[in-house]
């Protein structure tokens, strides 16, 4: 992940493009969702009994889904993340380190997982091979990227608002919904690519609710992710302009309170050989 603070590895970012040097801040922009997609990924994935790993567990949303089934080990390149993992408890051990150079033995584990992160690692393909190398034969390695293009309404929401005002958030937007991981067949051909050509795939659907468009738009502020960055980022006068737009966009015609938004990832599975 290209993270402020920490080395680049998120693919196309720089630096100042994806922060992840706040995990509180994180936590309150996506944790509270990426726990919930978590369950369902640990549920698709059927891990066999034994240690597992979270690859970019970012705040241990998956870690601590993984470790109500057992042993669980998070590790990310981001030291705040795993600062506030830790901070967290729920079981799992926690390390920093890279998805493409991950510090433990062959077969160490019965199972890994990438959730929401591997369309923003350099060497994506070098990430599965590592967590494949890290898993035992009979294992399953298994991961998660959101649909940006046709199953994130929260990012729509934005992105789509902002385009018609400001080019740079057209130039962001086309880069996230156009990545490669982010279409249907992307995991599966990362997959192959990396020596795991029988998958098993699956769209994983939650909901993001929020109680009004303060709880939408505050999280945004904290400067996280390429959407937060992108916020943080803005003048004063072009954020207030696109801060009104999205909020007509988030009201739609009716007075503020709760939405319910879907999100929904690409998801894959295969056994080690």
């Amino acid at each position: 992940m290209s993270r402020q603070g920490a080395p680049a590895y998120r693919n196309g970012m720089s630096a100042s493009a994806y922060r992840a040097d706040d995990g509180a801040a994180y936590d309150v922009f996506l944790g509270r969702w990426s726990r919930l997609l978590a369950d369902e990924l640990v549920g698709f994935a059927r891990f066999p009994p034994g240690p597992l790993l979270d690859v970019g567990c970012a705040t241990g949303s998956l870690a601590r889904a993984m470790a109500r089934r057992g042993p669980a080990v998070g590790v990310d390149i981001a030291p705040s993340y795993v600062a506030f993992a830790r901070a967290a408890g729920g079981g799992p051990r926690y390390a920093v380190a890279e998805a493409t150079r991950l510090p433990f033995a062959d077969g160490a584990f019965a199972g890994a997982a990438a959730q929401l992160v591997l369309n923003f690692v350099g060497d994506p393909v070098a990430a599965v091979r590592e967590m494949a190398r890290v898993t035992r034969p009979g294992g399953v390695v298994a991961a998660a990227v959101w649909d940006f293009r046709g199953g994130l309404v929260y990012q729509r929401i934005l992105w789509d608002t902002a385009a018609g005002i400001d080019p740079a958030a057209a130039a962001v937007r086309d880069r996230l919904f156009s990545g490669a991981l982010a279409l249907p067949d992307g995991l599966p051909d990362l997959f192959a690519r990396a020596g795991l050509p029988r998958v098993d795939t699956a769209a994983l659907t939650i909901r993001m609710t929020y109680a009004s468009f303060a709880d939408y738009w505050g999280p945004l502020n904290g400067g996280q992710g390429p959407v937060g960055s992108y916020v943080a980022g803005l003048a004063p006068e072009m954020r207030a302009r696109i801060e009104a737009a999205v909020r007509a966009a988030y009201l739609s015609g009716a007075p503020d309170g709760p939405r319910s938004l879907v999100a929904s990832a690409w998801a894959v599975r295969a056994a080690v050989p």
